[in-house]
């Protein structure tokens, strides 16, 4: 039997699972994560955000010399009168190229210089009218927890001042030292596992969030603190790595359209139930799909997760929405 038809066998197999009667009932919400650097992914908002609880459209940073927060695009989200109430924004001690666990460590060492910074955040998402906000500090240690709660804290409250009723932190899925889900708890709503970058781009080429993968992490934070209190964030990307040149991100569509102008078959690989293709040139894809997404959804399901939020808007297969929708 070829390969293209164990891929066959195994997508009618996924797809199979997806429709056990053992689905656990509850209503499930996606929110959904923009890159407002990319036009594709304002056409997913205008095309798909009924779709979605939560569209995280604000990106707010933390200055690395002056650790004030600082608006990174112009959200233009605003402006829709569908988005009203679901919009929110991240803040994030990412800059340049890497994310600055210093800031953290800095503004950890005041509680007056971080309620300085956490009044000026506060004012940036009351300027901006958001509903809620996603905190994305990575990079931290376990010797810098006490400060990653202090400024966490200290930001929570003062954004909740300004009418702010979710605040989410985004953890790593494996890091529970650093990151300890109860503890982050008492000072945000919800913690976000990150169940994605399985393989990276600076590691070899691999699976973004195989379902076995995805499903010990996850286990592993809905044990910590419980379901409820979970929002899992799952991938819509892929990557293309090179022999030759840098790792790239890559959409859906970019990856089925180099599959068919290379006349290089992307296919399911059967351990992660992932798409994949390879090149003699040099090259190597992985990339999320509608099935992978429904067999992530499907086992956290199981686990009690009925909150998921998608990375990033604009790079999805298109029949994700399809998915969505019947939700």
């Amino acid at each position: 039997m070829n390969r293209r038809s164990w891929a066959a066998i195994l997508g009618l197999t996924v797809m199979a699972c997806l429709n056990l009667p053992a689905r656990p009932p509850g209503r499930v919400e996606f929110w959904g994560f923009t890159g407002p650097w990319d036009a594709r992914s304002h056409e997913s908002v205008r095309e798909s955000s009924d779709k979605l609880a939560r569209v995280i459209t604000g990106w707010v940073t933390l200055d690395s010399l002056s650790f004030r927060p600082v608006v990174l695009y112009q959200d233009t989200s605003a402006i829709d009168p569908r988005l009203a109430g679901r919009r929110m924004a991240l803040i994030t001690s990412y800059e340049g190229s890497r994310f600055h666990p210093e800031i953290i460590r800095g503004l950890g060492t005041s509680a007056e210089a971080a309620a300085l910074t956490a009044g000026a955040i506060a004012a940036v998402i009351d300027s901006g009218d958001y509903s809620g906000v996603v905190i994305d500090f990575e990079g931290m240690t376990a010797r810098d927890l006490d400060a990653l709660r202090l400024v966490t804290r200290a930001i929570s409250d003062s954004v909740r001042a300004h009418g702010v009723s979710t605040v989410a932190i985004a953890v790593p899925a494996a890091d529970t030292t650093a990151y300890p889900g109860a503890l982050l708890l008492e000072v945000a709503d919800i913690i976000m596992p990150l169940l994605y970058d399985q393989h990276w781009s600076a590691s070899p080429p691999g699976p973004i969030a195989s379902p076995e993968w995805v499903r010990r992490q996850l286990g592993m934070r809905v044990a910590e603190v419980g379901a409820e209190r979970v929002v899992a964030a799952l991938p819509l990307y892929g990557y293309r790595w090179r022999r030759a040149a840098e790792t790239e991100v890559i959409s859906f569509e970019d990856a089925r359209r180099l599959s068919i102008m290379t006349n290089t078959a992307l296919t399911r690989d059967l351990g992660s139930a992932t798409l994949n293709a390879s090149s003699p040139e040099g090259w190597e894809v992985w990339v999320s799909d509608r099935v992978l997404i429904e067999t992530l959804v499907h086992d956290a399901r199981r686990l009690g997760v009925t909150t998921f939020a998608l990375w990033r808007l604009g790079l999805e297969d298109p029949a994700v929405w399809q998915a969505i929708g019947g939700r």
